[in-house]
């Protein structure tokens, strides 16, 4: 359990600092980072994978269509996250799409339940409880239907469960997902360079050329580290432990790109961060107790 819990707080940590990074290269449209994401992330994780002498899975997932039709789904998953997510928090929408990280734990245990049979103890329900309560004083809040917060709770929790349930392993299986999304993203950015609108070649600025390139580790570790650690602990616990990203995400939102947190929004806050309070001292109840 320690492992998994380890290996996942330290993807939500990196994810939370996830707007920094984007904003940094918001001068590339959404989809040209996409594309950059899948490329770089490619090249980086073949790297590892030939330092560690580890492609002796690969023939034998190319001939097994059932793998390759799960790994298609989380691949389409993970796409459509990632171009969400980057739109969002470059066209001032990073405390939207904070909601939409903190939806999706609640997808996670909802999934845990309905399809991995996983049971949860009465303090758990009622952490739980109170954490839906907070994200639904946060969608009425906000007064109209949240849907870049529903899309990527969704889709990523989607994902959660397919690489939770996966016949690969986080670095095999994060790496066929890349494999997967790379003639597309590679024919979009050729399409790019034949039209002369390639942002990696025209740019002046040779910062934002290292910073598209470091997409290929920046995207690869948490992910890898994230896939690990969802293997290794509940549903239940892994929509929990999600709750960091989420929170670092909607505080970047306030302090840094100054985007307009009402009142109403804060006390939603204060509802999801006291159910993850209950949570943790239940938790250490129950293993005082068992102890």
């Amino acid at each position: 359990m320690n492992p998994g819990i380890f290996y996942a707080t330290f993807a939500f940590f990196c994810w939370g600092l996830f707007p920094l990074y984007f904003h940094a290269i918001g001068e590339v449209p959404a989809l040209e980072i996409l594309a950059h994401r899948m490329l770089w992330s490619l090249l980086f994780l073949g790297l590892v994978l030939t330092a560690r002498q580890q492609w002796k899975w690969l023939p034998q997932v190319l001939r097994n269509p059932r793998v390759l039709a799960s790994f298609v789904a989380s691949s389409l998953l993970l796409t459509a996250n990632w171009f969400v997510y980057i739109w969002s928090v470059n066209n001032g929408h990073v405390i939207d799409a904070s909601l939409g990280y903190f939806i999706n734990p609640l997808i996670n245990v909802l999934l845990g339940l309905l399809v991995l049979k996983e049971k949860l103890r009465r303090g758990q329900w009622l952490a739980i409880g109170v954490a839906a309560s907070g994200v639904l004083w946060l969608t009425w809040s906000a007064g109209q239907l949240p849907w870049i917060a529903l899309i990527l709770g969704i889709t990523f929790g989607g994902y959660g469960l397919l690489r939770k349930t996966a016949a690969l392993a986080a670095l095999e299986g994060l790496s066929l997902e890349t494999m997967l999304l790379f003639p597309l993203a590679l024919a979009y950015v050729l399409w790019l360079t034949i039209h002369g609108q390639n942002t990696f070649l025209n740019t002046p600025s040779d910062g934002t050329r290292w910073l598209l390139a470091a997409a290929g580790p920046i995207t690869a570790i948490p992910l890898v580290m994230f896939a690990a650690g969802a293997r290794k602990i509940p549903m239940s616990v892994l929509g929990l432990l999600q709750y960091l990203s989420p929170t670092m995400q909607a505080l970047l939102g306030v302090w840094v790109f100054h985007e307009t947190f009402p009142q109403a929004r804060l006390i939603g806050f204060v509802i999801i961060w006291a159910a993850l309070a209950l949570y943790v001292a239940e938790g250490l109840w129950m293993s005082k107790r068992a102890k």
